[in-house]
């Protein structure tokens, strides 16, 4: 199956929803993009790997005042698979409170369910080095 237009649009808002969502507080909206049982990991920059949409929500909140100010994505390209997933990379640009950035790629796997697309997996990845993958 190919993906149609409104199957790019209905992903590509679902990556931005997160961080609208997650910038303005509406935590418990992430149900809204992720699976139940999404694997979230954020390993590379000192979370671990979080399981479910509740332990992604649980973590926005315990964060606190630690959260981004903001959560900026860009540069999405989707890759559909065989098997009907959808690989989504895009590189994501987070506005700290002491207005410092950082630059990372969210590397996502996005399934159709019955409730429209949602994220089954994302790792995020830190960029530290130029020029490297």
């Amino acid at each position: 199956m190919s993906l149609t237009t409104d199957d790019r649009v209905a992903i590509t808002d679902l990556i931005n929803l997160h961080g609208l969502y997650a910038d303005s507080g509406q935590l418990d909206r992430l149900r809204e993009l992720f699976t139940a049982d999404v694997a979230y990991d954020v390993s590379d920059v000192g979370g671990g790997v979080l399981h479910g949409v509740t332990a992604v929500i649980d973590a926005g909140y315990a964060l606190g005042a630690a959260n981004p100010l903001g959560h900026h994505v860009t540069n999405t390209v989707l890759t559909e698979f065989a098997d009907g997933q959808v690989r989504a990379w895009s590189k994501a640009i987070a506005i700290h409170t002491d207005h410092s950035c950082g630059s990372a790629t969210y590397e996502d796997t996005v399934v159709r369910t019955a409730d429209g697309w949602r994220i089954s997996h994302r790792t995020v990845r830190a960029r530290r080095v130029p020029l490297q993958p």
